[in-house]
């Protein structure tokens, strides 16, 4: 499939361009990535078994908070875009039109994770499930962000946790009343994630307009724990919003402006999927809250994770 890379690889910094991902993954020698395979689940999950202190084992490891790790983005508009008199850094994939440089989009009331998806969490999906995860997903360390995932990966965790906490006795009253009322989960649209990384104000970065380089895990030799980087500035608790891996969303790559409606039309047969926020190895142009990525669904990388929300 194709990436359209806007991030740094191989100490190189692509902007705008397609690569042919089939290609690269042929002459590496891998053959077909299946993304949907389900085998009978295993009789025990090592994964389930871990002891993580200040996460649930019996709710796949989420944290063991009165949200199990989701916080609440309140409804409201927010700036989406880029403004190049603002950012200098800005790309012209993050402009909202030629006459006006960012947008005002109300966005309605959102859980979103604290923090991106960890490997327990994963693994205890794939193992409960029975689900072929690519071998390369990681096995360890547990509180590192997943990543090697495909659009598909993280839209079938996002399914298989929203079961999870229908049915489990362990799923804090909120959460059950959101979902009993028709919330989902599901990944992030394009908006949510911006809005839930730079609030209202329009930031350049989620903890404010000047670069710091000790407030997100970027331009580094590989991932963090998540969470491990402090933001006491970034708006509303999150970790990682910037940098750790890129993070996969539910809206197709479209040019702005941004149209939650719109999801669905001017599609071709191969859409490719928006990600946001940057990553390890990325240089801090693309630790801004604007930054856009996009990629074939199928695509699997080291540096590509997910976060996932609880909305309407």
């Amino acid at each position: 499939m194709r990436l359209l890379a806007v991030f740094a690889a191989a100490g190189l910094i692509f902007v705008g361009v397609w690569l042919d991902y089939r290609n690269q993954m042929a002459r590496a020698g891998s053959g077909p990535l299946d993304s949907t395979g389900i085998a009978p689940a295993p009789a025990e999950s090592a994964a389930l078994s871990l002891g993580l202190p200040g996460h649930r084992a019996d709710l796949g490891h989420l944290p063991d908070d009165p949200l199990a790790g989701f916080v609440e983005i309140g409804e409201g508009p927010f700036l989406m875009g880029s403004d190049p008199d603002i950012d200098t850094l800005a790309y012209d994939v993050e402009r909202w039109s030629a006459d006006q440089p960012r947008g005002v989009v109300d966005v309605p009331a959102f859980l979103i994770g604290r923090s991106e998806v960890t490997v327990a969490q994963f693994r205890a999906f794939a193992e409960s499930a029975g689900y072929e995860a690519d071998p390369r997903v990681p096995t360890g360390p547990p509180l590192h962000p997943v990543s090697f995932v495909s659009w598909p990966d993280a839209l079938a965790y996002c399914r298989w946790l929203e079961e999870l906490l229908r049915e489990s006795p362990a799923t804090p009253p909120e959460l059950r009343a959101l979902l009993a009322d028709g919330w989902r989960v599901t990944l992030p649209s394009e908006a949510q994630w911006e809005k839930a990384a730079r609030g209202g104000d329009g930031r350049i970065f989620p903890w404010g307009n000047e670069l710091r380089r000790d407030r997100a895990n970027f331009a580094t030799g590989g991932p963090e724990p998540v969470g491990e980087v402090a933001c006491p500035e970034c708006p509303y608790g999150l970790s990682d919003m910037s940098g750790n891996v890129w993070e996969w969303t539910r809206s197709p790559w479209q040019p702005y402006p941004h149209d939650e409606t719109d999801d669905r039309e001017r599609l071709d047969g191969d859409p490719l999927w928006v990600m946001r926020g940057g990553s390890f190895a990325d240089p801090v142009r693309n630790a801004r809250a604007a930054i856009r990525g996009a990629a074939g669904p199928d695509v699997r990388r080291e540096f590509i994770g997910f976060r996932v929300v609880v909305a309407p």
